[in-house]
């Protein structure tokens, strides 16, 4: 999606722009007005909140969790998801914590595998 180091407004004022779609059309579209949608482009507020970050994905058909990263967000479902195995997850987490990106991805790919997905 991005290299990481673009702000979020920059991004969705370049994906927007690259769809065609106006600053009032996309504002509206998740309902918010357009000074407020030319502030978070500007990065003058923080980004929206994460219904709205995963409305603007999808207008923009990018990934919501990528998205949600870049807003300096977590997605909610994975408090639930953490607090069906507590104990499994904070350990699977922390051991996890200073991996790549490469092996986090192939650990992801290992536990869908296991999942049977």
């Amino acid at each position: 999606m991005t290299s990481g180091k673009e702000k979020f407004g920059a991004f969705i004022r370049r994906e927007r722009e690259a769809r065609e779609i106006g600053l009032r059309e996309m504002a509206k579209k998740i309902g918010v007005s357009p000074t407020y949608m030319s502030k978070v482009e500007r990065d003058e507020f923080t980004p929206p909140t994460e219904d709205k970050v995963r409305s603007i994905a999808q207008i923009l058909e990018c990934d919501p969790d990528e998205l949600l990263a870049m807003a300096g967000r977590v997605p909610s479902d994975l408090a639930d998801i953490i607090k069906r195995h507590p104990v499994e997850m904070s350990a699977l987490l922390r051991t996890a914590n200073g991996l790549s990106a490469e092996d986090l991805a192939r650990l992801s790919r290992e536990a869908g595998k296991a999942k049977g997905n």
